[in-house]
């Protein structure tokens, strides 16, 4: 899967003006600014998980300010905070353990009518809220195509297999369409070292299978999310299954199984699911990765609706294909929704 992006240059081909050394801090923070949301996807495709990117973002400006006056504008400022973002990523992944799916983990699809039993020891790969990277609808739609490719979850999973070395090379040449000898030069590797890195790395890629969803301006689309949203509300699961695709795959991590087809989902959440009935539940749409969301509020003994889960959903021509779900009332606040519902 190659998806360079138009907005993310290269060096040669993003040359910026120079930039002075005797920055205040402001005007540094200003300065850069605009590539904030750019660095902080790469470093959620390099760690997969949002609190991570957010950590080595903080960690890329903060080594960036320190080595402002080594900077000689032998490159383009992006480049150069690329290089910085990615050997700060580096670092930290050193020891650390990959982030999958269920899907990811090798075992075979769950029996719906076993419990699910959660797995709290596993860094799980989290969602990533399209407000952390889309402020407003890009000018260009062919390039948001590219762009929401590069942070597409299937594709974010993949990279998780990979070696971290591997990740880098992988992004720096593919996403962000840096040149071999560029990538050696921010590695300290030789140019054959990226050239069989990368080979190998896209092996790997090429067996990811993910079926392109329906775009957003598809009447389909709009239509299967709203029967989507209005079967969880009733609490119909006939109305559920009717929307899966033959070959849909539910997930949700910390729980290690998955399942799929329609007919196993649908027991799934009439064996499991702790809705009783209509109105138990209430879906908030949000967005994940390019891709529709939904907060699923729970209603409680109380009557409250408290936040329960979040629920990503890849919708094809064929129907719902995908759908992966998180837990965690901590994820809403990420998602900027609330707790409980009014």
């Amino acid at each position: 899967m190659t998806t360079t992006t138009s907005e993310q240059t290269s060096g040669t081909g993003g040359a910026t003006a120079p930039v002075p050394v005797d920055l205040t801090a402001d005007e540094f923070a200003e300065r850069l600014a605009p590539m904030r949301r750019e660095i902080l996807a790469h470093c959620y495709r390099m760690t997969g998980s949002v609190h991570d990117a957010e950590d080595m973002l903080q960690e890329t400006y903060l080594r960036a300010w320190r080595a402002m006056r080594g900077f000689e504008n032998r490159s383009s400022l992006r480049t150069w905070m690329f290089r910085i973002a990615t050997n700060t990523c580096l670092t930290h992944l050193e020891g650390r353990r990959r982030r999958p799916l269920p899907t990811g983990l090798g075992a075979p699809a769950s029996d719906p009518r076993d419990q699910p039993r959660e797995d709290l020891s596993t860094p799980w790969l989290e969602p990533l809220p399209d407000a952390l990277v889309w402020a407003r609808p890009p000018v260009d739609p062919a390039e948001t195509a590219v762009h929401r490719d590069s942070v597409r979850l299937a594709f974010v999973a993949a990279l998780q297999h990979l070696t971290a070395q591997q990740r880098a090379v992988l992004l720096l040449r593919d996403v962000l369409a840096w040149s071999a000898a560029e990538v050696a030069d921010a590695l300290n590797l030789s140019v054959a070292a990226v050239n069989s890195t990368l080979q190998r790395a896209r092996a790997h890629m090429a067996g990811v299978q993910d079926t392109p969803p329906l775009e957003p301006t598809d009447p389909r689309r709009q239509e299967l999310l709203a029967r989507y949203v209005a079967a969880f509300e009733a609490y119909d699961i006939a109305a559920i299954v009717d929307l899966l695709a033959a070959d849909v795959v539910w997930e949700m991590p910390p729980f290690p199984g998955w399942y799929t087809g329609p007919e196993a989902i649908g027991e799934l959440i009439g064996t499991w699911c702790p809705a009783r009935g209509p109105g138990d539940m209430r879906l908030v749409p949000t967005a994940a990765n390019g891709l529709p969301a939904f907060a699923l509020y729970m209603r409680d003994a109380e009557g409250r609706h408290r936040a329960f889960q979040l629920q990503q959903v890849t919708v094809t021509g064929d129907g719902v294909r995908h759908v992966t779900v998180w837990f965690g009332a901590e994820l809403f606040a990420r998602f900027g929704l609330p707790e409980q519902l009014a």
